[in-house]
């Protein structure tokens, strides 16, 4: 209550709300790669919006150089995977629903990729406190050995900070050399995808570097632009339906993104067609996604791309690398659980050096409780009525003994019921005979 000494007016606004708690972004990505514009040396963090943004940036896609025959054929021909992937990769993710993103540059197109360079790209992107997912399409271009050394601190990293989520790729299709070699740390903050997949993309190339044989002397395609015209034209459509392979996790990020903002963090990011694909590299059966889905050595599941007629390219899995984990064994709830531990954290932090005592505890309970009952009735939370979907527990003799007090400890508790995907629907026909 404040002092006055003069006479008059004052007004006083007395707040009669509890805080409430802002819930924190769920499908933030950041991309890990090389640039055009990357410095040789160090590491570039920028946000962007827009594939123009990261063109204005980062530059374009390096270009791929192509050979052709005095017979017009091509090499490479066919769908391919380019050099580098990132600018490729978050085309493909804006295609696939994406939104804003962070984009960590750790060299340039000429620079050799090394474990190193992902190492400082992760060392970087830790003092980063808004990105919720980790994709790096470029990394498989390390040997395997490195490959997965990495893999295993993007998952590390994910576990130390809590408050995001890895998105693999199974590098060359090897799923057994995959699971041998990922480890048995923290894969509950961690998914993979398989297999590759062709996209509608097209290689970016320069002309100049379009490699021609005309007879005995070799000549450019930029050379016969004006020359051979004819020529000209019948590489160029050619080139035109050359398409990109990528690894699938740049579009499964633009999934995760599309899917949280249409449904919600808690929705299962499959049975959803992807963008800008002709289809996987691979086709998986049925029966082998059985040895994807569930692993009974390991546990490590992979999620299949697959091609189903008349549906399109869909993905066809929703488990974390923790597959034998009944608490953590989905996607959605690991990352409904980030959010929810994430943003109540964040809203929480008021109380720091506030009284430890009743009035705080009742200004904490009711702010939380406010809003796990907004995800309730959202349907992110399982139970028929709110105290069936969660709780949350504050006070002396409930969470807190006498001497947490003296210690300056308020600890709440926080218990939810995550609603979970319906991954086997399982119907039971039977003939019913006639009773008259």
């Amino acid at each position: 209550m404040p002092t006055y000494h003069t006479p008059g007016v004052y007004v006083e606004e007395l707040s009669t709300l509890p805080p409430s708690v802002a819930e924190v972004a769920t499908a933030i990505p950041a991309f890990i790669g090389f640039t055009e514009k990357g410095a040789p040396d160090g590491v570039e963090i920028a946000q962007i919006s827009t594939l123009l943004e990261y063109e204005l940036r980062f530059g374009k896609a390096r270009p791929t150089a192509f050979t052709v025959d005095a017979d017009d054929k091509l090499s490479p021909s066919g769908p391919t995977l380019p050099a580098t992937k990132l600018h490729y990769a978050i085309s493909l993710y804006f295609r696939n629903g994406g939104g804003r993103c962070y984009v960590v540059s750790i060299g340039n197109h000429s620079s050799p990729p090394t474990a190193e360079r992902f190492t400082n790209g992760l060392a970087a992107l830790e003092r980063e406190d808004e990105p919720t997912l980790i994709v790096a399409p470029d990394l498989i271009a390390l040997a395997p050995t490195e490959y997965h050394a990495v893999c295993q601190q993007m998952l590390a990293l994910c576990k130390k900070l809590g408050d995001r989520f890895a998105i693999l790729d199974v590098q060359a299709g090897d799923v057994a050399a995959f699971r041998d070699n990922i480890g048995t740390a923290d894969l509950a903050y961690g998914a993979a995808y398989h297999p590759y997949i062709v996209t509608a993309l097209t290689h970016r190339y320069d002309e100049q570097q379009v490699t021609l044989s005309e007879g005995d002397k070799q000549t450019t395609l930029a050379a016969i632009a004006t020359t051979n015209t004819s020529r000209y034209n019948r590489i160029k459509k050619q080139l035109a339906e050359q398409r990109v392979i990528l690894p699938p996790s740049a579009a499964i990020a633009g999934i995760y993104a599309r899917t949280d903002r249409e449904r919600g963090v808690w929705k299962a990011p499959a049975n959803v067609s992807l963008s800008a694909v002709v289809g996987p590299t691979v086709q998986i059966t049925h029966e082998q996604q059985e040895g994807l889905n569930v692993d009974p050595s390991s546990g490590k599941s992979i999620n299949a791309i697959r091609a189903f007629p008349g549906k399109g390219t869909l993905v066809w899995g929703a488990r974390t690398l923790a597959g034998n984990d009944n608490e953590w064994r989905y996607v959605p709830i690991r990352r409904l659980f980030i959010m929810i531990e994430e943003s109540a954290r964040k809203a929480t932090s008021f109380a720091v050096f506030e009284p430890n005592d009743a009035t705080t505890w009742l200004k904490v309970k009711g702010m939380l409780e406010s809003y796990l009952y907004g995800l309730w009735e959202q349907g992110a939370l399982q139970g028929s009525t709110p105290e069936a979907a969660y709780y949350v527990n504050v006070g002396l003799g409930k969470t807190m003994s006498q001497q947490d007090v003296l210690e300056g400890k308020m600890v709440v508790e926080i218990a939810v019921a995550a609603v979970r995907p319906a991954e086997f629907i399982i119907l039971r026909f039977s003939h019913k005979l006639i009773e008259a």
